[in-house]
């Protein structure tokens, strides 16, 4: 064959092909990588326009507390702006020694270890411990962090449908023979509802599997000290761990796992997402201990987030809109349509309301949506102003 006849594929061709995001861009409809140029709380700047930002995990809005910037000021000139090293050789500081101590003890675990992301700590835990002939079970919307951690272990990954506990104990029994983890959302990010981890430790117990649950977006809501899930269902012993972030109620970003100190060891001497990145800047780690400190001290902080919680959900339905079943802080607005979604997430961002739009392959092509996450420190004027635009826009659409 003539090699001039060869046809050659290129590798950045995919790059080329990718015309979606530059259509939804020239249709004046992208709604992604918004610059906030200035933030207040749940009023952001962008594009010189003030919004109410109502896609923010800050549920208790902590991100701009005195006492939390106090801190991280202070971190940021006692130790400098990074650690320049990982965990594991020069970047141990000990406020990551003192934040583990603090965490462990908040969760109820005998030890917890620090990362740099949330989304370490999943590829961490999870390629760490499940090795070859082990099996990891997850449920089809854990988040993305876990779908990944799974991927970079060597052992095996089974999916069941979203809260399918029938179909988990079928795969729990076909993998008996084998070490098994099963590990789920607490409160699941795009639907807002709260794993039955009642059912699930049952199932867990019953086969010998060990149980983990990521409380990213439970941590500060559920509980009864805004420590989880676990604690929310009266199990902090029966989950054996508790992976979490520090980019949601608690202001900063960052993650953790706590366990038992067999678990927690093993993992400072085996995950390569700890060993092999820059340990959690100072400023960040002196934020999280300080966020920790007012969310005990303010518990107050997380009756105002129900009370805007359920102000929010009660006047979505009351207009109409289908909020799913969400039952927490998290709050999608069901549009439809990709189309539909990002022309209602123009109209609502024109009207001084951020949200986030979800589409494929996040959701079902005909499931798309608005995530939308109350604060505690939203006002009522501020719900009452989105709930208003959103049933205004609503009707305009045939929404509802």
């Amino acid at each position: 064959m003539d090699i001039q006849t060869l046809q050659h594929v290129h590798l950045f061709d995919k790059c080329k092909n990718f015309t979606k995001a530059r259509e939804i861009q020239e249709a004046g409809l992208y709604p992604y990588f918004k610059p906030i140029s200035e933030s207040e709380d749940t009023v952001v700047t962008i594009e010189g326009k003030p919004r109410i930002m109502m896609g923010s995990n800050n549920y208790l809005g902590l991100t701009h507390h005195p006492k939390v910037l106090e801190a991280s000021r202070n971190a940021l000139e006692r130790y400098g702006s990074g650690c320049t090293g990982s965990r594991f050789l020069n970047g141990t500081l000990d406020l990551h020694e003192q934040l583990e101590a603090r965490l462990a003890d908040f969760f109820g675990k005998d030890g917890a270890l620090v990362l740099s992301t949330g989304y370490q700590a999943n590829l961490g835990l999870i390629s760490c411990l499940v090795g070859r002939g082990d099996v990891v079970l997850i449920d089809k919307l854990d988040h993305a962090s876990i779908v990944d951690g799974a991927k970079m272990s060597y052992g095996q990954t089974e999916r069941f449908a979203h809260g399918d506990l029938a179909k988990l104990e079928r795969l729990l029994e076909k993998h008996t023979d084998r070490g098994l983890l099963v590990l789920v959302d607490g409160v699941f990010s795009m639907e807002g509802d709260i794993a039955d981890l009642p059912a699930l430790y049952a199932l867990t117990q019953r086969y010998g599997a060990a149980l983990a649950v990521d409380d990213a977006h439970a941590v500060g809501v559920l509980g009864p000290k805004g420590d989880g899930t676990a604690a929310h269902f009266d199990m902090v012993d029966e989950i054996d761990i508790i992976v979490g972030t520090f980019s949601k109620s608690l202001a900063s970003i960052g993650g953790f796992i706590a366990g038992s100190n067999e678990v927690i060891h093993y993992l400072k001497h085996h995950a390569r997402p700890l060993i092999f990145s820059a340990a959690l800047p100072p400023a960040n780690t002196a934020g999280v201990i300080a966020a920790h400190e007012v969310m005990i001290r303010e518990p107050e902080r997380r009756d105002m987030l129900w009370a805007n919680t359920l102000r929010l959900q009660e006047g979505m339905k009351n207009l109409g809109f289908e909020i799913g079943p969400s039952e927490t802080p998290i709050i999608p607005v069901l549009i439809g349509t990709m189309e539909n979604t990002f022309r209602f997430w123009r109209k609502l961002f024109e009207a001084g309301v951020f949200t986030n739009p979800v589409v494929p392959p996040a959701v079902a092509p005909s499931e798309c949506r608005l995530r939308t996450s109350i604060m505690a420190t939203h006002t009522h004027d501020q719900i009452d102003y989105a709930l208003e635009t959103f049933g205004k826009l609503g009707k305009e659409a045939g929404i509802i």
